[in-house]
């Protein structure tokens, strides 16, 4: 007799349970919608659903149902047809103060969400989405560490103790200009013991001034620009997990150039300014005692001050002088003012940022401070301007907030830039392409396709040749399909063409192993072995060589994943998950279903 432990039956049943819980989402599919937001920094009115209601119904465009909340406004339809015509329609209805976008919104019914219970993302093959071609501006990364040399020559000199008349930048190059020899000299010394393997040095004399040369090596711009990339993609990475996409694609193509894809999503306008968007702050002194009205009107700027507006469009004149910049912020979060019930950003600084801030607001107690925002636009706008000025009451350090944003939206919009970290250079977008979802839909049909005639092909041979077992090893693999797509929903991985590829592959796979285990039991009965004493030699003496062929195909789909990008990773992740699951269902799973039937019977023949 074959029997099983009763905690291998509990097993199976559990896996199985949860595995068709958490596949069933997927049955129910997306539905065609639009997302209307707005065009600025504010929150939408809820009338606007009362608006878009309206013209859907004078135009007769069936809509399957409208959900608003501040931040969006999403309508389902039933057809991509109506949707597309409905997103004409929409966009030319509310004008420029909304942005309509085209997106897929999951059916799933709301008992499967209250279990947490979602389908699988799809890749841009297969449900749309935006591909972006993006250019970093190497010229602007170049620039920006020029300055920063010429920062780093003033503090060095001054450390130095070294007279100098100025330091200015002309093209590439860094000038230092002294009043002797003497002092050039000297100047040159320190400057060359700082920055010897970075920069090129050399001197000259201009109407009886002395002056340093200083011009970047052509390693240096090597690095420069290779940094430039490598943060630039690090930043667009954290960017795209905070739009929400899952598995996007983020890759580098030539020396100057990233691509990104984003699956699913429809909504150019916003993912183009979060991602080609530098935000930053700066931290400033005001100058409490300069008429900065009066300055705004004769264009004269005390010396030491720059000219700023807040945001009602007031001139303030701030110092120079950067007490901290928003390099040293480590985390943003947006939220309330429990003292205002203003929007209100809360910043956290690193170790060193936290040292600075403290010592320079613990020596400007009861002056006023203001806070700087600037951001670079996707186009190349430079937007600079005061969002908060408040008088230092106490010594800050590491942790704080800002106040004086318009909305809840700006609020989260800004924390999720400083968050994500500033880019190294701006990005110009090269190229912009959205793929619909009609194009997805017919990827998913022919996919789906390819799987199900793959199935019953296998189906089909496994019964005629194997009879009851093949039968037993069809309901498996079954099963094994079932825990594939449960899996990759549970984990929120992306399917795309590829990992389609891949669980095809594994549907042909995932049969070999009950391949090796009816041939071994045919042939313990040909040595005359018992039926019961065969289909327990069968399992037990095929399990090492099915091992053995499932760990090395396991191992080169980890190393496909490993050094894989895109695609190939796709193809990695769903035969690694089918590996392993074809090794739960065809080894204990159809030992379970064959001892149910045969285990507890005398038998003289089994129909293998």
């Amino acid at each position: 007799m074959n029997q099983y432990p009763l905690w291998k039956y509990l097993l199976i049943l559990a896996v199985t349970l949860v595995s068709l819980l958490y596949a069933l989402p997927n049955l129910y599919g997306e539905d065609p919608a639009l997302q209307i937001s707005p065009a600025g920094p504010t929150d939408l009115e809820p009338a606007l659903e009362q608006r878009v209601v309206k013209v859907l119904e004078e135009k007769e465009l069936p809509y399957k149902s409208v959900r608003f909340t501040p931040a969006h406004l999403l309508v389902r339809f039933h057809d991509p047809d109506v949707q597309l015509e409905a997103f004409s329609t929409l966009k030319e209805a509310l004008g420029n103060g909304y942005v309509v976008a085209l997106n897929l919104a999951p059916a799933t019914p709301a008992w499967l969400r209250k279990l947490n219970a979602k389908p699988m993302y799809l890749g841009l093959d297969l449900r749309g989405g935006v591909h972006f071609l993006l250019e970093v501006d190497m010229k602007a990364a170049i620039a920006k560490a020029i300055e920063r040399y010429q920062t780093d020559f003033r503090s060095t000199l001054r450390e130095a103790k070294v007279r100098y008349l100025g330091v200015r930048r002309e093209g590439d190059a860094l000038k230092v200009k002294f009043k002797t020899a003497e002092a050039r000299d000297a100047g040159l010394s320190a400057l060359r013991k700082a920055f010897r393997q970075e920069l090129d040095f050399d001197t000259a004399e201009d109407k009886g001034a002395y002056l340093i040369e200083a011009r970047l090596k052509q390693s240096t711009l090597i690095d420069i620009k290779r940094t430039a990339l490598k943060q630039n993609i690090t930043a667009l990475r954290k960017r795209v997990n905070e739009l929400g996409v899952a598995e996007p694609i983020i890759q580098q193509q030539g020396l100057d150039r990233v691509v990104v894809e984003l699956p699913g999503v429809q909504d150019t306008a916003r993912a183009k300014r979060i991602l080609g968007a530098t935000a930053t702050l700066e931290f400033r002194l005001v100058d409490e005692k300069a008429d900065p009205f009066a300055a705004a009107q004769s264009g004269h700027i005390p010396p030491g001050d720059r000219l700023y507006r807040e945001r009602n469009g007031n001139p303030i004149l701030l110092k120079r002088r950067v007490l901290l910049t928003g390099e040293y912020i480590i985390d943003a979060s947006s939220g309330i003012d429990s003292q205002t019930g203003s929007p209100a950003v809360f910043i956290t600084l690193d170790g060193k940022g936290a040292r600075m801030f403290a010592k320079v607001t613990g020596e400007n107690i009861k002056r006023l401070m203001a806070v700087v925002y600037i951001e670079t636009k996707p186009d190349g706008r430079r937007v600079e301007e005061v969002i908060n000025v408040a008088r230092i009451q106490d010594q800050l350090s590491k942790r704080f907030q800002i106040t004086g944003l318009d909305s809840t939206r700006e609020a989260r919009d800004l924390a999720l830039l400083l968050r994500a970290g500033a880019l190294a250079a701006p990005m110009r977008f090269v190229e912009e392409r959205t793929v619909g979802p009609s194009l997805g839909k017919a990827n998913i049909e022919q996919g789906f396709k390819s799987v199900v005639i793959g199935f019953l092909l296998v189906v089909v041979f496994m019964a005629l040749y194997y009879r009851v077992f093949g039968l037993v090893a069809d309901v498996a693999l079954f099963m094994n399909l079932v825990i594939i797509v449960a899996v990759l929903s549970m984990l929120q991985a992306t399917l795309t063409m590829p990992g389609i590829a891949g669980i095809v592959l594994t549907v042909g796979m995932a049969v070999d192993a009950n391949v090796l285990i009816f041939e071994r039991i045919r042939e313990e009965l040909r040595a005359g072995n018992s039926p019961h004493a065969a289909i327990d030699a069968g399992y037990e003496k095929a399990f090492s060589t099915i091992a053995d062929a499932n760990i090395t195909t396991l191992i080169a789909a980890l190393v496909l994943f490993t050094f894989g990008t895109g695609p190939i990773k796709g193809f990695a992740v769903t035969l690694s998950i089918g590996i392993v699951s074809s090794m739960f269902t065809a080894i204990m799973g159809t030992r379970a279903i064959i001892n149910l039937i045969y285990g507890r019977r005398r038998l003289k023949t089994l129909p293998i």
